[in-house]
């Protein structure tokens, strides 16, 4: 398996991750350009998928529903709407503008009608504390939108800092933890002379040898099947943003995770530091 696609290695999207592709059975990803006026037809197979604006806004249409995404002008500036499409469903996405828009996927067996979710409903969460502060947009979490498999979220990390940190991992099952397939995909806000960069480090855990250490550009994307996964770095300058998009075989819809016990202790050291000023990011739109 290839852990690090970079971007354009995955097919004529921006982004294309199927459960086949990856090498695994549940999570995928899709990240188009929408074009005005040419409409794309969306079939979701065995997956409930979601409709997500990474920048601009869309028009879903989907069995008896119509759903207008306002979406949000880049990543950068705060939540977004989303629709959700059930598994065996044909969608067409219309716009009138250029857009991106993400389409997180999981295999899932039950199928449950589509949905439209507002930004103001997604909870943002701030964790950490000093250069380990980041802003996760918890839209689609088990405890801010139900689904039968599929998990996702947004983590925005100001330059100079570091998320996915403590070093986690998510890929045995036992009490606290529980075994996921995770897909990272970046974007990494331009400077003032060109476009940006960020690292990512995966490394081997009991349940599998894995071993990445990426340099990651706006529309790259690392698979994670098993392994220690952290620390997620945004170089001084440059903001970095990931998708995450998880799924896995538990008959339980949870995010339960592991510290690398070697590096757990960082945790201890954030309550004496204040989180960093420059977060939220949807204050700085």
């Amino acid at each position: 398996m290839r852990h690090h696609l970079p971007a354009g290695s995955t097919g004529p999207d921006r982004v294309q991750v199927t459960p086949a592709s990856a090498g695994w059975t549940y999570s995928g990803l899709t990240v188009l350009d929408l074009a005005p006026d040419q409409p794309r037809t969306v079939h979701t197979g065995e997956s409930e998928t979601l409709v997500l604006p990474l920048a601009g806004g869309c028009v879903v249409t989907v069995e008896d529903q119509v759903m207008e995404l306002t979406g949000r002008p880049n990543v950068f500036a705060g939540p977004s709407d989303f629709a959700y499409l059930p598994r065996d469903a044909t969608a067409t996405l219309t716009a009138t503008a250029p857009a991106t828009l993400a389409l997180p996927a999981a295999v899932c067996s039950t199928r449950r009608p589509p949905r439209y979710a507002p930004a103001a409903g997604v909870p943002v969460e701030l964790r950490g504390a000093g250069r380990c502060s980041r802003q996760v947009n918890n839209f689609c979490t088990p405890d801010a939108f139900d689904a039968e498999k599929l998990i996702a979220c947004e983590v925005l990390t100001p330059g100079g800092n570091w998320s996915s940190y403590p070093p986690h991992k998510h890929d045995e099952d036992r009490p606290g933890e529980s075994v996921l397939e995770e897909i990272y995909y970046f974007q990494v806000a331009p400077g003032p002379t060109g476009p940006g960069l960020g690292y990512q480090r995966v490394y081997a855990s009991a349940a599998g040898g894995i071993d990445v250490l990426a340099e990651v550009r706006t529309d790259d994307v690392v698979l994670i099947p098993h392994g220690w996964h952290g620390p997620s770095i945004a170089v001084p300058g440059y903001d970095l943003y990931y998708l995450n998009v998880m799924a896995g075989p538990g008959a339980e819809r949870a995010w339960l995770i592991s510290d690398d016990p070697a590096h757990t202790w960082i945790r201890d050291t954030w309550a004496d530091e204040p989180t960093d000023p420059r977060l939220p990011f949807q204050s700085r739109k």
